[in-house]
């Protein structure tokens, strides 16, 4: 038996498999978010741990033999958060989230002081990155960070809560802004720029190596007498791709969930930065991949369903299955500043050709097709950064929507495959990491593919028109950009 946990923003989610990878039991706990100030977006991590023994408690009342089985543990997590401890190993303020924009004017400063981050890291700094967190920190908080002896991303402050070693994986680290990404080890230089030292970083593994086993106490408190081995695992977006199976060259997942990603497997290291896409390792071995992303994508919806008080799925509903085009309103869907194409933390949303004829169906075709449009901004950035994509398998909430689905393949001409009943997803990833670690399996070998139910091939009929939006869509950036 393997464990997988998946730390998300919103809960923690486990699931068993057994060793034909057949889900045995699954568990989940709630968490919150603060925000204790405009931007700001912060956790604190004894939740996080307080919700990890919720679910391994909810896990052993279903299945306690299942669990006394378990020889490996896998862990997907959120990207980007600063956990900071000090030298005894405890924390020193609330984590700084992915999704916490403070550190904005810090990310300017390290493109200032050390030219050659892009080139280093693959990436442009972002807000939501680990470094320029610990820039703000010093600057605004600088007796704590004179006491910081690691920074630990989120699931990584669990391993060091169920190992007490520190550890993490490529894929995870690759989002902290400290990694030299195409080497797959810790860059002196970015450390220097942010005043950091190669001591307060954890040891790096790759996602499916052992770092390590629970410790006695903990074996006990879980009902796991034999010491399961705890994997590198993943950032959540890779560890995600592991459990879709998306761990070759070309193998590409669409994520339709609060965020948007569009995510890309290669064979090599393959940055664009001067289009904000996220390249990064993978959470297997001697492989990378590339990400757009966008932040704001069943949040977009969610945003008009709150404004409407009216349910997300009933407001899509009323758009009914045919699509022949695309609504007469624009938006761009930037609610929480954009990553993919623009990287640009502080813009917002705008909708452009509101009349007094625009209903609540209007702005909801218009929500969808302004996904759908920053998706297509991805796929263009992607595919010029060397990506090829011809198909995508497609994930998440909003893929209960057959008209979004509908949208989106027809904006970026490409068919999108559903998978079959099953989970997918962050969790299952992370437990097929802990089945390798444990076994020594190879990632091509375990890492297989579910089985498709169906496929939404784009609108031909409907493709000239979203193709014409488009481009007055890609025009709005620029117009409204320094509008803020």
């Amino acid at each position: 038996m393997y464990l997988g946990l998946d730390f998300g923003t919103s809960s923690v989610k486990g699931v068993i498999i057994d060793d034909r990878q057949k889900i045995v039991a699954t568990a989940s706990s709630p968490l919150k978010v603060s925000r204790p100030h405009y931007g700001w977006s912060e956790q604190n991590p004894e939740h996080w741990w307080k919700a990890a023994n919720a679910v391994v408690k909810s896990l052993r009342k279903q299945k306690p033999k299942a669990v006394a089985q378990v020889k490996g543990i896998g862990m997907s997590g959120q990207q980007h958060g600063a956990t900071l401890l000090d030298y005894s190993g405890k924390v020193l303020r609330p984590c700084i989230l992915w999704n916490d924009a403070r550190s904005f004017e810090e990310c300017a400063d390290i493109l200032r002081d050390c030219p050659q981050a892009k080139a280093i890291t693959g990436n442009i700094p972002l807000a939501g990155f680990t470094a320029p967190k610990l820039l703000w920190v010093k600057k605004h908080e600088p007796k704590i960070f004179e006491q910081v002896a690691k920074v630990l991303l989120p699931k990584d402050y669990i391993r060091y809560r169920m190992t007490g070693t520190y550890g993490s994986d490529m894929s995870d680290s690759a989002g902290t802004y400290w990694l030299d990404v195409a080497k797959r080890d810790w860059s002196d230089v970015m450390l220097k720029a942010t005043s950091m030292r190669r001591d307060q970083m954890p040891d790096l593994f790759e996602g499916t190596d052992a770092t390590g086993r629970i410790t006695d106490k903990l074996a006990r408190e879980w009902g796991m007498p034999l010491k399961p081995v705890v994997a590198g695992g993943g950032g959540d977006n890779a560890s995600a791709a592991v459990g879709i199976g998306a761990v070759l060259d070309g193998d590409a997942v669409l994520s339709l969930g609060t965020s948007g990603v569009m995510f890309v497997t290669n064979a090599k290291f393959s940055p664009n930065t001067a289009r904000a896409v996220h390249a990064f390792c993978h959470a297997v071995p001697n492989t990378w991949h590339q990400m757009g992303v966008i932040l704001s994508a069943t949040d977009s919806i969610e945003w008009l369903a709150r404004l409407l008080k009216t349910p997300a799925p009933k407001l899509t509903a009323a758009l009914g299955k045919k699509l022949e085009g695309p609504s007469e309103v624009l938006l761009m869907p930037y609610f929480s500043g954009e990553r993919t194409p623009v990287g640009d933390s502080q813009i917002r949303a705008a909708f452009i050709g509101l009349s007094q004829e625009s209903d609540a169906k209007a702005m909801t075709h218009a929500v969808l097709d302004g996904v759908a449009f920053a998706f297509r901004e991805s796929l263009d950035a992607l595919r010029g950064g060397g990506a090829t994509v011809n198909r995508l398998t497609a994930v998440g909430g909003g893929t209960h929507s057959e008209i979004w689905l509908k949208i989106i393949a027809t904006v970026l001409g490409i068919p999108i495959d559903l998978p079959a009943a099953g989970d997918v997803g962050g969790a299952f990833g992370g437990a097929r990491m802990g089945l390798m670690a444990a076994t020594g399996a190879s990632f091509k070998t375990v890492c297989t593919k579910p089985k498709i139910a169906r496929t939404i091939m784009p609108e031909k009929k409907a493709q000239a028109a979203y193709e014409a939006a488009y481009h007055r869509y890609t025009k709005i950036y620029s117009a409204v950009k320094d509008i803020k």
